[in-house]
């Protein structure tokens, strides 16, 4: 049970860094702003906001693989510690996506409930793997 839930955690920690990589360079191709964040065009203006968002999701990636080092390595209460705290995190953001889905915030009402998704459903049930473990 617990590889699973590190996998999980992994999985999550590699999403946020692949992330970084699309926001921080990527963002003003077609494939990034449409297809993956599904922006109807790309504007110059979120380059800076895109590239400051993406070194958020470097660091929080980072700190996930890193809570997995550190639980595996024997600091079980300090891997499992920021574990928590990163996988709430993450789960949180999915929240305020949710949010702000709902309000309309950036696109169509519902056009970004798969970023909700891909953001909070891994460290959803990595918590309650944790839970549970």
């Amino acid at each position: 049970m617990l590889v699973a839930v590190w996998v999980l955690i992994l999985i999550a920690g590699i999403v946020h860094v692949v992330v970084f990589v699309c926001e921080a360079f990527l963002i003003d191709r077609p494939i990034v702003y449409s297809g993956l964040f599904r922006l109807p065009a790309y504007d110059p203006a979120i380059r800076l906001w895109a590239f400051g968002v993406g070194f958020y999701n470097l660091f929080i990636g980072l700190g996930a693989i890193a809570s997995v080092v550190l639980w595996a390595s024997g600091q079980d209460v300090a891997g499992r510690t920021l574990a928590i705290y990163l996988m709430s995190l993450m789960l949180l953001a999915a929240l305020a996506l949710v949010v702000a889905d709902r309000m309309g915030l950036g696109r169509e009402r519902g056009k970004g409930l798969g970023g909700s998704v891909g953001q909070g459903l891994v460290p959803l049930l990595a918590l309650v793997g944790i839970a549970l473990a």
